[in-house]
C-alpha cells in the first residue's frame, strides 16, 4: 500500500535522524582537533546542546551538522568533501552520507561507503535496504539483508517494514515467507506496522491465500491493514469481496482513508458498475474527501475507464486542487478514446505548470506516437524523457522501445531495450508485436525463442503476438507447440490468448481446431466472437459469418465496426451482395457505428467482383473520402474478371497517378488485361512505365508445410532436392486430369508465347509445386494446406479441383484474398471471384 509505504520511509528517516542526534559514542578520549568551518550563533547554540546531551566530540558533532545541512540542500558533492576531510568520524557520520546517496539514487556509492564500515547498525542496513526496495530492487535489498544476517546484526521493525516495502510482484512471495518466518522468530509478529507491511507484500505478490491466514491471525488491526487487503482484493479482480470488506470495515468503526476510497473505485472499475462509482463519489462528498486530490485523481481514473470523458472534464475543472497525476488521468483518458489533439493540448498545458517533470505522462505520449507511426513526434518526447531524467522509468523505457519498434526503428528499440534495468514480458512483447506487424515473423520467432532463453515468461500478449507470426506463417506445428505453452503457463482461460488461438488455427486452414478453442472457453467476450465470426469469413464460409453474427447478437453482445467488417468481408468474397448492403445500412442506422474506409473498401470490393460497377462508382463518389489504392485495386482486379476493359483503364490511371504505391500490382494488372486482349504494345508501355517509376513485380510464391519444415517454392522452381520426382508426378498428374476432361486456360498464361508453351509454363505455377510435393511426402487421404502470398489464377483453381477427385484429397489453398477449400472436385468458394 501506498500509505504503508510513506509511513516506513518516515519511520526510518524519524529513526535515522533521532539516531544522529542521540547515539553514544565510544569510550575513549577525542582528539582535539579545529572545526573546519565556522559557525552562526545558532547553529553553535545547537550543536552546544546536542553536545551537552550526549557527549558527543564536539568536532565531530559540528562536522556532522554542516554535512547535514549540506545534504538538506541537495549539495551532496560539498557534503561528500567535508565527509572526507573529517579527521575522526562515527556511525552517524557515515549513515548520513549513506542516506544522502540513498536520496540522490545513487545506490552504487551508497554500497561502497556502507563497505568501508566496521560499525554497522540496524540503521545503517536499513536506509540501504529502502534505497534498494524504493528503486525496485527487491533482489538486492533481500540479498543486503541476509548479509545484514550474516555481520550478526539483528533487526527490528523498521528493517522489517522497509525490506517488505520491496515485495511487489509473485517473484517476490517466496522472499516473503521467508522474512515471515524472521518476524516470528524475533517475536514482530504482534506490531502492527510489521504485519501491515507483510500483508501489503503478500497483497501485492497475488498470494491473498497468505493474506487473509495473515489478516486473521492478527491480533490488531486498523484502518491501514483493511485499505491493503481491500486494494489487493481489488488488484485480482474480487471485487465483491473487496466491497464487503470495506462494509465490514464500517461495521467495525474504522474510519475510510483516502486509500479506501482509491481501493473501492478500483473494484468499481472492475464491476464495470457505473452507479457504484457515484455512490462512492456521494460517500466522497459526504465525509468531506472531496478535498482529498488523491480521492479526485481516483475518482477521474474511475470516469475515465468507464468511457465517460464529459465527467472526466467537468471533474477536472472543478477539482480544487490539481496535480501532475491529475493532468496523467485525464490525458490518457483521451488517449483511450482517440482524441490525440485534446491529449497534445493538455500536455502542453502540464508542461507549463511547476508539477515534478519526471512525473509527467510520457508513456502515455509516447503511445501516440507508436499509435500514428510519428517518430518525430517520438524523438521530442523521448528527448523531453531525458531531460527530465524520466528515460529510466520502467514504463517509459518500455514504451520507448514499442514506439521505436513499430516506426520500424528497430535498430534504435534495441539498443533502449539493451539498457533496461528490468526486461520483464513488456519490452520483450513490444519488440515481438512490432516485428509482427511490420511481416517479420521468421524474426518475432526468434526474438520469442530468446526471451524464453532468457527465463522471461511470456504473458498472455506475448502470447497473442507469436500466435499472429504463426498464423501469418501458416505453420500449425508451431501454432499449436505455442498452443501447449497457453495451456501449461495458465493462460488457457484468457480471453485474448484464446482468441488469438482460434485466429491461428483459422489461418492455418484448420476451422475445426477453431471452432473446438472456441467452444472451450471458459468465458466469451465481443473479442472472442469477432475472431469467430472473421475465422468463418477468412475461410468463405459465407453462411457459418451471418450464423455466428447473428449468435453473438442473440447472446447479448453489441456488434463493434470489427464484427460488421467481418460480415462484409464474407459477404463479398462469397457474392451476398444483398445481404451486404442490408448489414452496411444497418451500421449507421441501427447500431450508431460510422463506417470507416475499411467498411466502404469491402463494399466497393462486393459490388465489383458481382459486376455491379455502376453502384460501386456511385458508392466511391459518395464517400466521405477520397478513393484509395485499396478501393481503385479492388475495381481493377474486379474489371480483369469481368473483362470490363474501359473501367479498367480509368482505375490503372487513378492508381498510377498515385505519390505512393505500395508494390507493382497495378501495373501488372493492367499490363495482364491487355495480354489477355492481345493487345502487346500496350502491354509493353504499360512495363517500361513500371520500369520508369522503379516499382517491381512481387514473386510470386507458395509454401508447405512437412514435418514441422516449411518447403517453398516458386514458378518453374528446380531448386528443390526432390525437383526430380515433383516433375515426374506433375507430369504422371496431368495426363490423369486430362482423361477427367481438364482443358488449361492459357488465357492465364500471359506472355506473346505459342499455345504448347503456355500450357507447359501453367504446370509449374507454385502452387502446383507445393501441393504435388505434399502428394509424395505425406500418407495417402491426409489433407494439404498451401499458403500463396498472392492471388491464385483462374487455371490453377480449375487444376485442383479435377487434382481433388483424382487424388481423393482435400486440399486446402491460401492465397493473398482467402481460403479455399477444394474437396471432390469443387471449391469452398462457388467459383465465386
Amino acid at each position: 500500500m501506498a500509505q504503508t509505504s510513506t509511513t516506513i520511509f518516515h519511520m526510518t528517516a524519524f529513526r535515522s535522524n533521532a539516531l544522529l542526534k542521540f547515539r553514544t559514542p565510544r569510550v575513549s578520549e577525542p582528539p582535539k582537533a579545529k572545526p573546519l568551518l565556522n559557525l552562526n550563533l545558532n547553529a553553535q547554540n545547537y550543536v552546544d546542546a546536542s553536545m551537552i546531551k550526549t557527549g558527543f566530540d564536539p568536532n565531530i558533532c559540528r562536522s556532522n551538522f554542516l554535512v547535514k545541512n549540506f545534504l538538506k540542500r541537495g549539495e551532496l558533492s560539498q557534503a561528500r568533501i567535508l565527509f572526507d576531510q573529517m579527521p575522526h568520524k562515527n556511525t552517524v557520520s557515515t549513515n548520513m552520507m549513506i542516506s544522502g546517496y540513498v536520496n540522490s539514487g545513487n545506490l552504487y556509492e551508497a554500497r561502497e561507503l556502507l563497505d568501508t564500515m566496521l560499525d554497522r547498525t540496524e540503521v545503517t542496513w536499513t536506509i540501504l535496504i529502502g534505497g534498494y526496495s524504493q528503486a525496485n530492487q527487491y533482489r538486492e535489498a533481500f540479498k543486503l539483508y541476509a548479509e545484514m544476517h550474516r555481520w550478526g546484526t539483528k533487526p527490528d521493525y523498521v528493517t522489517f517494514a522497509t525490506l517488505l516495502s520491496g515485495c511487489s510482484d509473485m517473484e517476490t512471495t517466496k522472499q516473503a515467507v521467508q522474512v515471515h518466518s524472521h518476524i516470528l522468530k524475533l517475536g514482530y509478529h504482534s506490531t502492527l506496522m510489521v504485519c501491515n507491511s507483510l500483508l501489503d507484500s503478500y497483497c501485492k505478490s497475488h498470494r491473498l491465500d497468505l493474506a487473509c491466514r495473515l489478516f486473521k491471525e492478527m491480533p490488531e488491526r486498523d484502518n491501514v491493514t483493511f485499505n491493503a487487503l481491500i486494494t489487493g482484493y481489488s488488484k485480482d479482480g474480487l471485487n465483491e469481496e473487496a466491497i464487503n470488506l470495506f462494509a465490514q470495515m464500517q461495521n467495525l468503526g474504522y474510519k475510510p482513508s483516502e486509500f479506501t476510497f482509491a481501493a473501492l473505485l478500483c473494484a468499481g472499475i472492475g464491476l464495470y458498475d457505473i452507479a457504484f462509482g457515484q455512490q462512492v463519489h456521494g460517500f466522497v462528498v459526504k465525509t468531506n474527501f472531496v478535498w482529498n486530490v488523491f480521492v479526485g485523481n481516483a475518482l477521474l481514473d474511475f470516469y475515465s475507464k468507464h468511457d465517460c470523458s464529459v465527467e472526466v472534464r467537468k471533474l477536472f475543472d472543478e477539482m480544487p486542487e490539481l496535480d501532475g497525476i491529475s493532468y496523467n488521468v485525464i490525458i490518457t483518458s483521451y488517449v483511450w478514446d482517440g482524441h490525440f489533439k485534446k491529449s497534445l493540448d493538455l500536455f502542453r498545458e502540464l508542461q507549463i505548470t511547476e508539477y515534478d517533470r519526471k512525473q509527467f505522462p510520457y508513456a502515455t505520449m509516447l503511445s501516440i506516437a507508436s499509435n500514428t507511426l510519428n517518430l518525430n513526434m517520438g524523438r521530442q518526447i523521448h528527448s523531453q524523457a531525458i531531460v527530465a531524467t524520466a528515460d529510466s522509468e520502467i514504463q517509459v523505457g518500455n514504451s520507448l522501445v514499442d514506439m521505436y519498434a513499430k516506426c520500424g526503428r528497430f535498430e534504435e528499440a534495441k539498443r533502449i531495450f539493451a539498457r533496461l534495468a528490468d526486461r520483464s514480458a513488456v519490452p520483450w512483447t513490444a519488440i515481438i508485436s512490432a516485428y509482427v506487424q511490420n511481416g517479420f515473423h521468421e524474426e518475432a520467432l526468434e526474438l520469442f525463442n530468446e526471451m524464453r532463453r532468457a527465463n522471461v515468461s511470456p504473458d498472455q500478449a506475448t502470447f497473442a503476438s507469436i500466435l499472429r507470426a504463426s498464423a501469418n506463417l501458416a505453420s500449425l506445428s508451431l501454432g499449436k507447440q505455442l498452443h501447449s505453452s497457453v495451456i501449461r503457463l495458465g493462460f488457457a482461460s484468457n480471453v485474448f490468448a484464446g482468441s488469438a488461438l482460434l485466429d491461428m488455427y483459422a489461418k492455418c486452414g484448420s476451422m475445426k481446431d477453431a471452432l473446438q478453442t472456441f467452444q472451450e472457453m471458459p468465458k466469451r467476450n465481443l473479442v472472442c466472437w469477432n475472431a469467430l465470426i472473421s475465422a468463418y469469413a477468412q475461410n468463405g464460409d459465407g453462411e457459418g459469418t451471418l450464423r455466428s453474427f447473428e449468435q453473438m447478437v442473440q447472446s447479448g453482445f453489441e456488434p463493434d465496426s470489427v464484427s460488421f467488417l467481418s460480415v462484409l468481408t464474407a459477404c463479398s468474397h462469397c457474392g451476398l451482395v444483398e445481404e451486404g448492403l442490408q448489414y452496411f445500412n444497418s451500421l449507421n442506422r441501427n447500431c450508431k457505428i460510422v463506417p470507416k474506409r475499411e467498411h466502404y473498401a469491402s463494399m466497393v470490393d462486393m459490388l465489383c467482383r458481382s459486376g455491379r460497377f455502376n453502384e460501386a462508382e456511385k458508392l466511391m463518389a459518395q464517400m466521405p473520402f477520397e478513393p484509395d489504392e485499396i478501393m481503385w485495386s479492388s475495381v481493377l482486379n474486379s474489371c480483369k474478371i469481368h473483362k470490363n476493359q474501359e473501367l479498367a483503364e480509368r482505375a490503372a490511371d487513378q492508381l498510377f497517378n498515385m505519390v505512393d504505391l505500395r508494390d507493382a500490382a497495378a501495373y501488372v494488372n493492367m499490363s495482364n488485361i491487355y495480354a489477355a486482349t492481345g493487345e502487346w504494345e500496350s502491354v509493353g508501355k504499360v512495363k517500361r512505365a513500371m520500369r520508369d517509376r522503379g516499382v517491381r513485380k512481387v514473386t510470386a510464391y507458395s509454401w508447405v508445410e512437412i514435418n514441422h519444415k516449411t518447403h517453398v517454392f516458386t514458378v518453374k522452381d528446380t531448386s528443390h532436392p526432390q525437383s526430380g520426382k515433383i516433375m515426374r508426378k506433375i507430369d504422371e498428374l496431368a495426363k490423369e486430369m486430362e482423361r477427367e476432361g481438364y482443358k488449361p486456360d492459357t488465357s492465364c498464361a500471359l506472355h506473346n508465347e505459342d499455345e504448347e508453351i503456355k500450357v507447359e509454363s501453367l504446370k509449374y505455377h507454385s502452387e502446383r509445386l507445393a501441393i504435388v510435393f505434399a502428394l509424395i511426402s505425406t500418407p495417402e487421404g491426409s489433407p494439404i494446406v498451401v499458403m500463396k502470398n498472392l492471388r491464385a489464377c483462374r487455371d490453377c483453381h480449375a487444376a485442383i479441383k479435377v487434382m481433388t477427385k483424382i487424388v481423393g484429397r482435400e486440399i486446402t489453398v491460401r492465397d493473398s484474398s482467402r481460403f479455399h477449400h477444394f474437396r471432390d472436385g469443387l471449391c469452398s468458394c462457388g467459383d465465386f471471384w
